[in-house]
C-alpha cells in the first residue's frame, strides 16, 4: 500500500493548528516503490487480458521460435512523453530477456517521430508486449501533455495546477505520477490522507443532527477537535483540514477557524478576486483553491484572480491519449 506522509515547510511544527507561514502540501507522487507496485498489479491484469493463461497464436503461427528482434518507441505527437519506467515494468512481466534501451526521461518534452527507446529481445514476446506497452505510454503521457498545456497556461501567475481524485481506478498513483511529469501538483491521494468538508458531508451531518445546517465554520471546528484528539502519530498531526465554501459569506465565516486550504467552488474570476481581497485581510496564511468549470479556457482568467491552486478533473478523467508507436528496425 502506499505511504501516505505530508511534506512540511517547517517540519518541527507539531500541532494541528495551522502557524503563519507555514504551508502545509498534499503528498507529491515521484515513481517511487508504491508506484511500481501498482504499475505491476495493473500489468498483470493486461496481461491476462490479452492472453487468458494462453498464447498470442498469430505470433506463434508466424514467427519461429528463437527469433530475435528489436523496436523503436516512437511518439507520433507533440507531447509529454510519460511511461517508460512503466514500459520497463511492462517489459519484465512479460519476458526478462526484453531489454529496454536508450529510453528518454519522463517528462521530457518531444516532438512527432522521436524515438523514445528501442527494445530489444525475443520477438514473440516483444509483440505480445507491443499493445500492454503501448497503451501504458498512450494514456500516461496523455496525461502529461494535458497537464503540461495547463501549467503553460497559468504562468506567471500564483497559482498551480493540482489533479483531482478522478483517476481512471487502479492507475490513481500512475495518473498522479504523470501530473508530476507534466508540471502539475498532486491533490490528496484519497480519502485516508485528508479531511475534506464538502457539501454532502455539512447536509448528512445536519440532517443526522436534525439542525437546519451546519455551516463550513462549524464543520471546521469540529474537524481541528477532531485531529487534536486522535493526533497519536505524525500523520494525524500533520493532516490538511481542507473545507468547501461556495459564496464569499461562507468564506468570511470560515477564514478566523483557519483551515489549511479553503476550496472556491464554482467561483467566477470577479469572485475570486473579491475572495483573495477577503482571504489576505482575515487570514493571510490560509491558502485558496479554485474548483469548478475549469479548462483550458478559462484557466488564466481563474489564475489572474490570485489563488494558490486550482484543481483539475480534466488532467485525469478526460486527457486524450498521446499517440505512441513501435517501429521495428
Amino acid at each position: 500500500m502506499a505511504s501516505c506522509y505530508y511534506e512540511w515547510a517547517a517540519r518541527s511544527h507539531q500541532h494541528s493548528a495551522p502557524l503563519a507561514g507555514v504551508v502545509k502540501e498534499y503528498t507529491q507522487h515521484e515513481w517511487d516503490a508504491a508506484v511500481a507496485e501498482d504499475c505491476r498489479e495493473i500489468v498483470r491484469l493486461a496481461v491476462r487480458e490479452d492472453l487468458e493463461r494462453l498464447f498470442d497464436w498469430t505470433t506463434l503461427a508466424l514467427v519461429p521460435p528463437g527469433t530475435e528482434g528489436a523496436a523503436a518507441i516512437v511518439v507520433r505527437q507533440p507531447g509529454v512523453v510519460c511511461g517508460l519506467r512503466a514500459a520497463e515494468v511492462a517489459l519484465s512481466e512479460m519476458d526478462a530477456a526484453l531489454q529496454l534501451s536508450d529510453p528518454r526521461i519522463d517528462g521530457d518534452v518531444v516532438e512527432p517521430g522521436t524515438r523514445v527507446g528501442i527494445v530489444k529481445g525475443p520477438a514473440r514476446s516483444l509483440l505480445a508486449a507491443e499493445r500492454i506497452l503501448l497503451n501504458l505510454m498512450g494514456r500516461l503521457s496523455g496525461v502529461a501533455s494535458l497537464t503540461r498545456q495547463y501549467v503553460e497556461a497559468v504562468a506567471g501567475t500564483s497559482a498551480q495546477v493540482y489533479d483531482t481524485r478522478k483517476t481512471t481506478p487502479g492507475f490513481r498513483l500512475m495518473e498522479k505520477y504523470a501530473v508530476r511529469c507534466g508540471g502539475g501538483r498532486n491533490h490528496r491521494t484519497g480519502l485516508y490522507d485528508a479531511i475534506l468538508i464538502k457539501d454532502n458531508h455539512l447536509a448528512l451531518a445536519a440532517e443526522i443532527e436534525g439542525v437546519g445546517h451546519l455551516t463550513p465554520a462549524e464543520a471546521v471546528r469540529r474537524a481541528r477537535d477532531f485531529v487534536d484528539a486522535k493526533a497519536t502519530s505524525q500523520q494525524t498531526a500533520q493532516m490538511i483540514v481542507e473545507v468547501e465554501v461556495d459564496s464569499l459569506d461562507q468564506l468570511a465565516e470560515v477564514l478566523p477557524e483557519q483551515p489549511d486550504v479553503v476550496l472556491l467552488d464554482n467561483m467566477s474570476p470577479d469572485m475570486l478576486r473579491e475572495a483573495v481581497a477577503l482571504r489576505d485581510r482575515l487570514a493571510g496564511q490560509v491558502q485558496l483553491e479554485a474548483s469548478g468549470r475549469v479548462n483550458l479556457e478559462t484557466v488564466a482568467s481563474l489564475a489572474a484572480s490570485g489563488v494558490e491552486r486550482i484543481s483539475v478533473g480534466a488532467l485525469t478523467h478526460s486527457a486524450p491519449a498521446l499517440d505512441v508507436g513501435l517501429d521495428w528496425l
